[in-house]
């Protein structure tokens, strides 16, 4: 493995600190919560090893959300980034080939990069909606190709898939004799129709989640993976016992309450995202030089911005985080040009986000 520091991570807002920033706007998840607030408190754990696939009841609650999967599809593992870690080094070798769409979480692309497998891009267009097109998705698989990686609802662009992708991908995948993965992290905040768990659909689909970004409880480490395939889990199994034997039986525990509260939460939830989306919004009908491709899911975007070409995109940006306290992320962190930035409108407070946005439109006009 050829580690390397991802962008993302070395210009991630706690690398830079906190007490620097007055409105954060590069947070990908809702507002960081205390055990207070989701009316959560610790039980009385025996603090042995837990079950190594992860805490029968809390694959459950997992399995629950769709038709078809059972508690023995689901992995529980450190947070999504441990899942996808142990797909890649589980699924890829430099023998094998992946098709990404881009832009894409960094862990995405990175695992892959330092594994030394092939990569093709499947790049997503601005002005054609960063929709996802399939037909180029089956242009650049090979026989060598192993493993497709999207993301849905995705990031950084809060668009979705419609179920006739999905099912196509689906098929394409089954066909080629390949996996799909689809990092569905945001799943839980889509504003309109959710689709069902890519695993759901096909034993060749391999689901990833967490309570990071929609549950704003990312401190207690607790993603999963969800497949049909039972030799594959098996792999995957190996390859989390021999990283981490298994997970914290606390966090695991606090996640088991948070998802028996999962409905309640998202009911109150949901409306308010979806009110900062519209904040957003009207900032950007009204800002001239900022458009985006309105968020079907989760809680970022991925504003252009509409500049000449002499513009110094590096000036705007250290003007920006040093004269008017506001981090965004820029598109480099997601292998895209500097003219894009991915705004998260779901962890600042409200007077925040709307004052971060303002503070765009200041430093724009620097």
């Amino acid at each position: 493995m050829n580690y390397a520091r991802m962008v993302i991570e070395k210009e991630a807002p706690e690398e830079y600190g906190y007490d620097r920033i007055r409105y954060n706007l590069s947070e990908s998840s809702i507002a960081d919560q205390k055990l207070s607030d989701i009316g959560l408190s610790l039980p009385d754990l025996t603090l042995f090893y837990g079950e190594h696939r992860g805490d029968k009841e809390l694959r459950a609650l997992i399995a629950a959300q769709d038709e078809g999967i059972s508690p023995d599809d689901v992995l529980v593992t450190a947070g999504a980034a441990g899942a996808l870690f142990i797909i890649s080094t589980s699924l890829l070798s430099e023998r094998d080939h992946l098709v990404v769409v881009r832009p894409n979480y960094a862990t995405n692309i990175e695992t892959p990069k330092a594994i030394g497998c092939a990569i093709s891009y499947v790049d997503l267009d601005f002005d054609d909606g960063f929709a996802i097109d399939v037909a180029r998705v089956a242009a650049a698989i090979r026989p060598d190709t192993r493993l497709i990686s999207v993301t849905c609802p995705h990031n950084p662009t809060g668009t979705m898939m419609s179920q006739a992708d999905l099912d196509a991908l689906v098929a394409l995948a089954e066909s080629r004799q390949c996996y799909l993965l689809v990092d569905e992290t945001y799943r839980d905040l889509s504003y309109g129709t959710r689709l069902p768990s890519a695993a759901s659909l096909s034993p060749r689909a391999i689901s990833v989640s967490s309570l990071s970004k929609a549950f704003g409880i990312p401190g207690i480490r607790i993603g999963w993976l969800v497949t049909r395939d039972a030799a594959l889990q098996e792999k995957f199994l190996a390859a989390k016992e021999q990283i981490g034997i298994c997970g914290s039986v606390i966090d695991e525990g606090i996640a088991r309450g948070m998802l028996e509260r999962r409905d309640a939460f998202l009911a109150t939830l949901l409306p308010d995202m979806a009110r900062r989306r519209d904040i957003v919004q009207a900032w950007i009908d009204r800002e001239p030089l900022v458009d985006w491709v309105r968020p079907e899911g989760g809680v970022v975007g991925f504003p252009r911005l509409n500049v000449d070409p002499g513009f110094d995109l590096d000036q705007f940006y250290a003007n920006l985080l040093e004269h008017h306290g506001t981090y965004v992320g820029p598109g480099h962190w997601f292998d895209m040009p500097k003219s894009f930035f991915r705004v998260g409108f779901g962890w600042p407070k409200e007077a925040d986000l709307r004052g971060g946005l303002d503070a765009i439109s200041a430093a724009l006009r620097a």
